[in-house]
C-alpha cells in the first residue's frame, strides 16, 4: 500500500539531506502544539510515527527541564492530537534506558526501573499510551531499540551515539574517549535490523497494543567497540578514558516477543555494521561537536561535556 509521508522534524539532531525527497517536509518541534493542530487540520492521518526526542541519556541528568519539555510533554501533544484526530495506531520508540539495573537480558516482562531522566520521561510515555488506549481506544505499538547506528546519524554529537563519536575523533585525529573502565556491555544495534520493522508495524495485528525489545542480541564492551570500530575506519587511534559517569553498566535485552511477531530476517553483524558506516563516515567527513548551551545543573557535569 502506498503512504504519503509527512515528516516534522527540528533538525537539532539530523540534516535536511537525509530527509526523502518524496516526502512532506515540515520544520519544527513536537513541543509546539499550534503547529501539530495545523497539520492535523491540513492532512488526514492514519498513523503517527513518533520518533522525536533528545536521546542524550547520559546528559538527561543535567538537562532534567529540556528532558522532560521535549521527550515527554512533546509526547502528549502528539498523543493529544492522535485521540483528538482518531488515528488508527500510534507508533512510538522507546528505549530499554526504561528498564535500568535488572537480571539480563532485558526482558518486557520486567517491571521497568529506569535511572536516569531520559529512561524515566520514555516510561512515562509508554503508560500514558497505555492510558489512553483504556481510556479513549488509541491503538499503539511501542519499540524498545537500544544503540542504533549506522549511515546518516550525526556523528558530530559528543553526548549521544558512541559508534559515532568515535568515528568523528579518529577523523579528526583526536582520542577515543571512554567513560570508566570501558568493561560496559552493550548490544549494537544497525539502523536496517531496526527501521523496516517499525515501517512496518502498522500493518501486523499481533503487534497492536504491544511493545518490543528490537535490536542486535550480541553484547560488545565499549573497549571491544573501540577496537572493532578503529578497524573498520582502518586507522588507529589513542583511547583516553574519562571519570565512570552515571550510567548502567550492562544493558543487553531478549527480542522473542519481537521475533515471533516479526520473523525478522538474519541480522547485521557488528563487523559488517560498522564497515558500512564507517565506508558512509570517509564520504562525509567529520563534524564540528557543538555543545549543548543550556545546562540546568553543573554539578557532577562531565569535565568533557563542559
Amino acid at each position: 500500500m502506498d503512504h504519503q509521508v509527512i515528516i516534522l522534524d527540528d533538525l537539532s539532531g539530523g540534516f535536511i539531506e537525509n530527509v526523502p525527497k518524496d516526502c512532506i517536509y515540515i520544520e519544527g518541534s513536537i513541543t509546539n502544539v499550534a503547529l501539530i493542530q495545523s497539520i492535523f487540520e491540513k492532512y488526514s492521518i492514519d498513523y503517527i510515527y513518533h520518533l522525536a526526542a533528545y536521546a542524550a541519556e547520559g546528559l538527561s541528568h543535567f538537562i532534567r527541564k529540556f528532558n522532560y519539555e521535549n521527550n515527554l510533554i512533546g509526547s502528549i501533544n502528539l498523543i493529544n492530537a492522535a485521540i483528538n484526530h482518531n488515528v488508527k495506531r500510534f507508533i512510538f520508540t522507546s528505549s530499554i534506558a526504561v528498564y535500568g539495573t535488572q537480571e539480563l537480558p532485558l526482558r518486557e516482562s520486567q517491571r521497568p526501573q529506569p535511572e536516569d531522566p531520559y529512561g524515566i520521561a520514555k516510561y512515562a510515555v509508554e503508560m500514558d499510551l497505555e492510558n489512553a488506549h483504556k481510556m479513549f481506544g488509541l491503538e499503539y505499538t511501542i519499540f524498545r531499540p537500544h544503540n542504533v547506528y549506522g549511515p546518516g546519524q550525526n556523528i558530530g554529537d559528543k553526548y549521544r551515539n558512541v559508534v559515532g563519536i568515535f568515528m568523528n575523533q579518529l577523523l579528526k585525529d583526536e582520542p577515543l574517549t571512554i567513560f570508566g573502565d570501558g568493561n560496559q556491555t552493550r548490544a549494537f544495534t544497525y539502523i536496517d535490523d531496526v527501521a523496516p520493522y517499525i515501517a512496518a508495524s502498522y500493518a501486523f495485528a499481533k503487534a497492536k497494543n504491544q511493545l518490543f525489545n528490537i535490536g542486535s542480541a550480541a553484547e560488545n564492551t565499549v573497549n571491544d567497540l573501540a577496537a572493532l570500530v578503529q578497524k573498520a575506519m582502518k586507522k588507529e587511534g589513542k583511547v583516553n578514558h574519562l571519570d565512570q559517569r552515571e550510567e548502567v553498566i550492562h544493558a543487553y535485552a531478549d527480542h522473542k516477543t519481537f521475533k515471533n511477531v516479526f520473523h525478522p530476517k538474519k541480522t547485521t553483524s557488528l563487523a559488517e555494521g560498522l564497515a558500512k558506516t564507517a565506508a558512509w563516515v570517509h564520504d562525509h567527513g567529520a563534524r564540528v561537536s557543538n555543545t549543548f548551551e543550556n545546562i540546568e545543573i553543573k554539578e557532577k557535569l562531565p569535565e568533557s561535556w563542559r
